[in-house]
């Protein structure tokens, strides 16, 4: 009686079992998303990272044919989200959009904060570069930064403006700009930038220093007027708004940045092909005019060069806050 009709079924059996460990064993990408993926906005809707989240969540659920479900969880400059994330699961179904304040300001800001921006997310895409804008009611009656500047010279501590809250990137780029002008204007800290948007049109604050894609439409509507960006171009959504560098105070620079995280530990190949599809939709023509529109400049990168913008950004921004100007709610 020969083997071979006994051999072949176990060896086919083998081949499977090897064929489907080794499946395993590559790695869950080429099978990554199975189920929705939920990304946290660690502040209230309307905000610059709320707009970018979900332009990101669309371009993923249109590649992957899953939903990206943006959940807004604010509270403690955007702690309270981060910290969720930090301790999800690591198996890239909840993401976090970060931006410079969770990721490289509540180090220095927060004593006790509950989560490590570098050891506790693994880096996966640093979306994009977004300019502030400086934007006032169009009551007040200063029309160029160097007005305004005298305005609130006139009137020291009678001009207010207002944040995302207490250690926001809004907080820190108008605090830097005070610095910078040598001016007292009255910081009204809100729960988002949404809100201080809505009561700067309403005239209850004079001015905000925050992302374009948060003012972009109020100012092309004429709800808000512009009187300076932050980077150290001009940018294509306001061609005809100057610097503040233009304005007449050289070397200034106050740009937020957003990046995608997930929780450390995030398998490798996970994160290559999350950033690789994000890198993808950066690149798209569409998402680069949506980005234009928005006052919003496409970062694609690798997920090192993101983690090690995070890195720089900590040590940058630590001065700022230990000179007591910029104080945690």
């Amino acid at each position: 009686m020969t083997l071979k009709p006994l051999l072949a079924p176990l060896v086919l059996l083998c081949t499977v079992c090897a064929v489907s460990a080794q499946t395993t064993s590559a790695g869950t990408a080429p099978t990554y998303p199975q189920k929705p993926i939920r990304m946290i906005v660690p502040f209230t809707p309307g905000g610059s990272t709320d707009i970018l989240a979900r332009s990101i969540g669309q371009e993923l659920t249109k590649a992957w044919g899953q939903s990206v479900i943006i959940e807004n969880i604010a509270g403690a400059g955007g702690s309270i989200g981060a910290d969720k994330v930090a301790k999800s699961a690591a198996d890239g179904y909840t993401l976090l959009m970060g931006h410079i304040g969770t990721l490289a300001v509540n180090p220095s800001l927060y004593p006790k904060l509950p989560y490590n921006p570098v050891k506790d997310f693994s880096p996966v895409a640093w979306v994009a570069r977004v300019p502030n804008v400086l934007v006032v009611n169009p009551n007040v009656p200063a029309k160029t930064v160097p007005e305004l500047v005298a305005l609130a010279k006139s009137k020291p501590g009678q001009l207010s403006y207002g944040s995302g809250g207490n250690g926001s990137a809004a907080n820190l780029a108008t605090e830097y700009f005070k610095m910078q002008t040598e001016t007292a204007i009255l910081h009204i800290p809100y729960r988002g930038t949404a809100p201080a948007v809505t009561d700067l049109m309403g005239g209850q604050i004079q001015m905000l220093f925050t992302g374009a894609p948060a003012v972009i439409g109020q100012i092309k509507n004429g709800q808000l007027r512009a009187l300076a960006v932050s980077s150290p171009k001009r940018i294509e959504a306001l061609p005809d708004v100057p610097t503040v560098a233009e304005a007449g105070y050289k070397n200034f620079e106050a740009d937020q940045w957003y990046g995608v995280v997930a929780p450390a530990g995030t398998p490798r190949e996970i994160v290559l092909k999350l950033n690789q599809q994000i890198n993808v939709a950066l690149n798209s023509a569409d998402m680069k005019r949506r980005l234009n529109t928005e006052g919003a400049i496409g970062t694609p990168e690798t997920p090192e060069a993101f983690g090690k913008l995070i890195v720089q950004e900590i040590e940058r921004w630590r001065p700022v806050i230990s000179s007591g100007r910029v104080k945690a709610d």
